[in-house]
């Protein structure tokens, strides 16, 4: 594989990339016992937002269990967030990361360094000397909740050609709460996070990006607001793209159970939202999809939708519950959903796609069991359920990186 710094080459938000994948190239590079119809050979899936949670959480996950997590899913190249200890918030402490990376990733894994100082809102990372081994900057786990320190950071990272991707959240709007401020909630005394904690820290950055010309990128969006406060602002021209995850796109808070797997942040939001972002999805406002994998401990997620921290995992699972849920019921192609997995988060982040493929049984059914699963966590909402397409095989430029025993 390559050192890191040959891959990173300081690409600006909407650099053009080279997309050098060849399906004929790769047919031609298997082996002949995958030449059958009953394989289904796709280019390697690129994920924008995952946690590999090293430095610093390591009993939770590492670069070598994340990266082969991803490998298991089809996933050749994924970017990781930055709440880590040490967070990436100088050149010394994503050092730390990109050693890690260098020594231990079996895909291309991209860090992004944080926007504020330990992520905590207050001062402003040195954009310059970050950019050329940062894929992006971001406070992911916590949205940036002064709007002039936004302003400012939007400000240097249009100076140095990078995206700002925003985890949007206003916390004076939690209230403690932790699930979906809907009838779930209610009915079961829980506490709600209401939908425009979400949405109007998108609205607030959708001003600023429109004045200031910044690339602009939206993790993980879960409310019918959020899908159109995009989609009037991408008509308007504005600079913004967004994700969203499977479990967004598949499942709402009616399907809650009184589990930690059930538990992520943003929340699983309503039916009509779900509904919006599928419709958003399918117009062109949604990007892409992203899993937003965030393993924990089993003891951490054996605590309920109360006392669990946020995060599910889900690398070794998306395909499949996009694959079965969307494409084989006809709401969207296979090659629309490669757009949403493969092209559109590599255009925007400029990442190459190479000869790098995964090859699939797309025929065939299985039982999700976290108990199969590469990564260290186990908590996933789709434990248990029956779903087609299993990965055979993964490869990187021409090296196997996993391979289906």
């Amino acid at each position: 594989m390559k050192k890191q710094g040959e891959m990173m080459t300081n690409i600006a938000a909407g650099t053009p990339v080279e997309f050098a994948f060849s399906l004929d190239r790769a047919k031609a590079a298997l082996p002949s016992s995958f030449h059958s119809p009953e394989y289904t050979v796709l280019p390697g899936f690129c994920d924008v937002h995952v946690h590999f949670r090293e430095p610093g959480f390591s009993y939770k996950e590492t670069i070598r269990t994340g990266s082969l997590a991803a490998a298991h899913g089809g996933y050749t190249a994924v970017c990781t967030m930055p709440n880590l200890n040490p967070v990436p918030d100088s050149p010394e402490h994503l050092r730390e990361q990109l050693d890690l990376i260098e020594r231990d990733a079996v895909i291309r894994v991209y860090p992004y360094a944080s926007i504020t100082k330990m992520e905590a809102g207050l001062d402003l990372v040195d954009f310059g000397a970050l950019a050329s081994d940062a894929i992006a900057f971001s406070d992911d786990g916590r949205g940036v909740q002064n709007e002039e320190m936004m302003r400012a950071a939007m400000v240097e990272a249009k100076k140095e050609g990078k995206i700002i991707a925003a985890h949007c959240e206003v916390n004076d709007l939690l209230f403690g709460g932790y699930i979906h401020d809907g009838e779930y909630a209610k009915a079961h005394g829980h506490k709600g996070i209401c939908s425009e904690s979400e949405y109007a820290q998108i609205a607030r950055d959708l001003k600023l990006c429109e004045e200031i010309g910044c690339a602009y990128h939206v993790c993980h969006i879960s409310t019918k607001e959020s899908v159109a406060l995009i989609r009037e602002a991408k008509a308007r021209g504005v600079d913004v793209t967004c994700e969203t995850a499977p479990h967004y796109l598949v499942m709402d808070d009616g399907d809650l159970r009184e589990e930690g797997r059930f538990k992520m942040n943003p929340p699983l939001r309503a039916s009509e939202d779900r509904e919006a972002l599928l419709s958003g999805l399918l117009d062109g406002t949604i990007d892409m999809i992203a899993t937003d994998h965030a393993p924990h401990s089993a003891e951490e997620k054996a605590r309920g939708l109360s006392g669990s921290p946020f995060g599910i995992v889900g690398l070794e699972t998306a395909f499949a519950v996009l694959y079965t849920k969307l494409v084989r019921t006809g709401v969207m192609t296979l090659d629309d959903l490669m757009e949403k997995m493969v092209l559109a988060p590599r255009r925007r982040f400029g990442i190459p796609l190479g000869n790098d493929f995964s090859v699939w049984k797309l025929d065939e059914k299985f039982t999700v069991n976290p108990d199969d699963f590469l990564s260290m966590g186990k908590a996933t909402p789709f434990a248990g359920e029956e779903l087609y397409g299993k990965c055979v095989l993964t490869v990187l430029d021409g090296k196997t990186v996993w391979q289906a025993e």
